[in-house]
C-alpha cells in the first residue's frame, strides 16, 4: 500500500464564513467535563452490562471523540475563490474480546468488510452532537459500540480458528494490547482564533503577484487554521483532554515548460498560533521565489535517467529517512504477514552507516527555530509521547511503538497516531536524523566530496537536490521494496568546474537499504521539513529533522507526467 507525505491543508466543507477576528474556543464541544463525564457513564454502563450470552464480554473498552474545527480562505488572480469553515465531531470506540495475551486486534473496524456477518441495512455513524449534547452524544456511542463488540467478537473467534492452521513462530508471541497505568489530563482551555477579514485580504493580495507572470497559467493561495479538541476514556481509568491547533499558508503554482511539461513549484509554511504565522511582507517574498523558480524551470533543460551521486540539502534528507527508513520502523507492521517487514529481527544489528543515529520525538516543539507540526503530548491511544531512540550509531535499538505488542518490547513508546476517528497505529511525529562529529561537513565541503565523487565514478556530473515535495514508499510483502521522492530542484553540478545547472523531469527512486547504505557523509547544520503522512491510520501532521547527506550513488528516473499544450490563448488578465 502505498504511503505518502504530502504537504497538503485539509479539505474543509464550505459553511457560513465568520466576520472578523474571533475567539471560536472549543466549539460545540460544550464544557469538557460534561462531555468526558457522558463517555464515562456509557463506558461504565457497557463494561458493567455489555455482553452476547454464551460469549465473552469486553476486557476493554475505549471512546475517543475529537472536535475538528476548521477555517480557511482560497485565492486565485487577486480574487477570493473560496471562504469556508467547518465543524464535525468525530467518534471512535474500540471494543476488545479475550484479553491482553490474545485478543480481536489486528483489523481497523472501519475498513473491516465482513462478508460472513449479515447487512444490517444501515451503516452505524461516526459523528456525534456538535452542540455538546451529553444524551446524544451517549447515544452514538451506545449504538458504535454495540457495533463494535459484535465484530469484535466475529474477529476474535476467527483468529481463534485460524490458530488451527497456522504455524507459530518459534519463542514466545508478543501480547495483543499493551497494559498501561491509566492517564489523567486536561490541556488549559485555549481560544482558537481566526481573523477572516486579515487572511482574506492577505490571500487575495498575495494571488495577485501572479498577474504580471502569465507564463504562471494557474496558482494559489490558501489560509487555513485546524483545531482539535480531542477527549479519551477508558476502562483502565484513563481521562484525557487534548488540544492541538495548526495554521497553515500554502503556496502553489503551475506552469508548463515549452515541451508541454507540467512544472510545479509552492512553498508551506505551519505555525501552532495565528500569530507565529510569517507577515505579508515575508510571504511576498516566498511568492516571488516561487515565481523565480518556475520561470527558471521552464527553461532548464530535462536531464537523462541519472544514477551517480547526490548531495541532498536538509529538507530533502528528511523526506529520503522517512519514506526509505521511518516507515519501515513502525512497530504495527513487524508482525503482519502483508508487510515486508525489513528490520524484523535486525533490533541490536547494524542497519545504517555507523555514523548515523535516527531518533522520533513528539516532545520536541521546535527545531532550528521552526515550530513542528510532530508535537503532542499524548498519542490517541492515551501514552504520553516520549523520545524513541530507533537507530543509534547504526544499530537498531527500538521500533515506533503504540500499544498494538512487538516482541521484545512491553509497553507504547506515545506513538499510537490517528486523524480523527480512526483506529491508532505505529507513526512517526518528529524524525531527527543526526551524524557523528568527524563525519559531518559544511556546505561548500559536501559539494566538494561530491564533485571528487563524480570525478572518481568517471561521471560528467553530480547532481545537488536542494528541495522535495514529499514521497511515497511499499512496504508490502507482495509488493518491490522501494521508495520514491518528489524533488522540486534539481542542480547539475559540472565537474571541471563547478558550475550549477538547474535541471527538471526526473524523480528520486530507490530500494530503501542500498540508497541509505550509500550515505558518505552528513551536513553541520540540520534543516526540518513539515508536512502531512498518510498511512492506513489517516493523515497525521508529521516532521522531518535532518542534516544535508552526501549519497554516493542514487537513482533518477523520468517523471511520469504526460506533456500537454499550454493554454492556446493568452491569460486574459495578462499585462
Amino acid at each position: 500500500m502505498p504511503i505518502q507525505v504530502l504537504l497538503a491543508a485539509a479539505l474543509l466543507a464550505a459553511a457560513p464564513p465568520h466576520e472578523g477576528s474571533q475567539s471560536l474556543g472549543a466549539k460545540g464541544s460544550g464544557p469538557v467535563a460534561v462531555t468526558l463525564d457522558a463517555m464515562q457513564a456509557e463506558l461504565t454502563r457497557s463494561m458493567k452490562s455489555l455482553k452476547l450470552a454464551g460469549h465473552d464480554a469486553p476486557y476493554f473498552i475505549g471512546y475517543s471523540v475529537a472536535d475538528h474545527d476548521t477555517r480557511a480562505v482560497d485565492a486565485h488572480y487577486g480574487a477570493l475563490f473560496a471562504d469556508e469553515a467547518r465543524q464535525e465531531r468525530r467518534i471512535y470506540v474500540d471494543v476488545r474480546v479475550g484479553s491482553y495475551a490474545f485478543d480481536n486486534s489486528g483489523v481497523d473496524p472501519m475498513i473491516d468488510f465482513d462478508m460472513t456477518a449479515p447487512d444490517p441495512g444501515y451503516e452505524v455513524r461516526h459523528e456525534g452532537p456538535i452542540d455538546g449534547d451529553p444524551a446524544a452524544l451517549r447515544n452514538a456511542l451506545w449504538l458504535l459500540t454495540d457495533d463494535r463488540y459484535k465484530r469484535a467478537l466475529s474477529t476474535y473467534l476467527k483468529k481463534r480458528a485460524q490458530q488451527v492452521y497456522s504455524v507459530e513462530e518459534k519463542g514466545e508471541q508478543a501480547p495483543s494490547f499493551s497494559k498501561e497505568a491509566p492517564q489523567q489530563h486536561l490541556d488549559p482551555v485555549a481560544p482558537f482564533n481566526w481573523d477572516r477579514a486579515r487572511w482574506s485580504a492577505t490571500a487575495k493580495k498575495l494571488s495577485a503577484r501572479f498577474e504580471a507572470h502569465p507564463e504562471i497559467f494557474d496558482s494559489d493561495i490558501k489560509i487555513d487554521a485546524d483545531h482539535e479538541v480531542r477527549y479519551l476514556v477508558s476502562s483502565e481509568g484513563t481521562r484525557i483532554e487534548t488540544t492541538e491547533t495548526i495554521y497553515g499558508v500554502h503556496i502553489d503554482a503551475v506552469a508548463r515548460a515549452p515541451d508541454g511539461q507540467l512544472l510545479e513549484d509552492g512553498r508551506d509554511v505551519y505555525a501552532p498560533t495565528e500569530d507565529g504565522l510569517p507577515d505579508e511582507a515575508a510571504l511576498s517574498k516566498l511568492v516571488g521565489e516561487v515565481v523565480e523558480e518556475l520561470i527558471a524551470l521552464r527553461s532548464a533543460p530535462v536531464v537523462d535517467p541519472y544514477t551517480g551521486p547526490a548531495l541532498l540539502a536538509p529538507e530533502a534528507t528528511g523526506v529520503l529517512f522517512h519514506e526509505a527508513v521511518g516507515h519501515r520502523l513502525e512497530g504495527d507492521r513487524q508482525d503482519d504477514d502483508h508487510e515486508g517487514r525489513t528490520f524484523k529481527g535486525q533490533v541490536g544489528r547494524a542497519i545504517l552507516p555507523g555514523f548515523i543515529s535516527v531518533a522520533d520525538d513528539p516532545t520536541l516543539a521546535s527545531a532550528v527555530k521552526t515550530p513542528l507540526n510532530g508535537f503532542y503530548r499524548f498519542d490517541a491511544q492515551g501514552i504520553p509521547a516520549s523520545r524513541v531512540e530507533l537507530v543509534d550509531h547504526g544499530v537498531l535499538e527500538s521500533f515506533l511503538l503504540s500499544r498494538h505488542m512487538v516482541k521484545g518490547f512491553a509497553h507504547s513508546n506515545g506513538h499510537g497516531r490517528a486523524s480523527v476517528g480512526r483506529a491508532p497505529a505505529a507513526r512517526m511525529a518528529n524524525l531527527v536524523v543526526t551524524g557523528e562529529r568527524d563525519h559531518q561537513l559544511g556546505w561548500a565541503a559536501l559539494k566538494a566530496k561530491l564533485i571528487a565523487t563524480a570525478k572518481k565514478q568517471g561521471k560528467p556530473y553530480g547532481l545537488i537536490i536542494r528541495d522535495m515535495t514529499g514521497g511515497d514508499t511499499n512496504t508490502s510483502g507482495s509488493g518491490y521494496q522501494a521508495f520514491r521522492a518528489h524533488p522540486r530542484l534539481v542542480y547539475r553540478v559540472d565537474v571541471k568546474t563547478g558550475k550549477e545547472e538547474l535541471v527538471r523531469g526526473v524523480e528520486l527512486v530507490g530500494t530503501p537499504l542500498t540508497v541509505i547504505d550509500k550515505i558518505a557523509a552528513l551536513g553541520d547544520s540540520p534543516g526540518v521539513f513539515n508536512g502531512y503522512c498518510g498511512a492506513e491510520s489517516g493523515f497525521v501532521p508529521v516532521s522531518t529533522v535532518a542534516p544535508a547527506a552526501l549519497i554516493s550513488e542514487v537513482e533518477l528516473q523520468r517523471t511520469s507526467k504526460t506533456n500537454q499544450r499550454p493554454p492556446i490563448l493568452g491569460s486574459p488578465w495578462a499585462k
